[in-house]
């Protein structure tokens, strides 16, 4: 699991390959991630928007960029969190991915960006 905190939010990654939906032969590697988000701050704060980069092994990045999270705009009170997996395919069998969430405090509607961690997919065939 990877761990970042940035402005009293706690973003923890823990990435996953999909040997079930992968299909090497054809250059088609997925991975899933589950990620969980926690307000460790004294504030209410919801989640606005995402950002990733995602690189395969050839050097290709790619962006997203969208509102919320699997179609949610989640809120978190002081001491709360937000579970949530997602997938992503990839060419290749190595990949990184890391990025940010726009956050907005309820109290006053500032908005602050927060870091999602580096994290590493891995076809854990190439670990052995």
């Amino acid at each position: 699991m990877n761990t970042l905190i940035t402005h009293d939010i706690r973003v923890s990654v823990t990435p996953t390959y999909r040997p079930d939906h992968s299909n090497p032969e054809q250059g088609r590697y997925v991975f899933s991630y589950e990620i969980i988000i926690e307000n460790l701050g004294a504030e209410e704060v919801r989640l606005m928007r995402r950002h990733w980069l995602i690189q395969d092994a050839t050097g290709f990045v790619r962006e997203v960029e969208g509102e919320g999270v699997i179609g949610q705009q989640p809120v978190l009170l002081p001491g709360e969190k937000h579970q949530y997996a997602s997938w992503c395919p990839l060419d290749t069998e190595i990949g990184r991915m890391n990025g940010t969430y726009l956050m907005r405090r309820e109290t006053d509607l500032s908005e602050f960006k927060v870091g999602i961690p580096e994290f590493y997919l891995i076809a854990p065939y190439l670990l052995n």
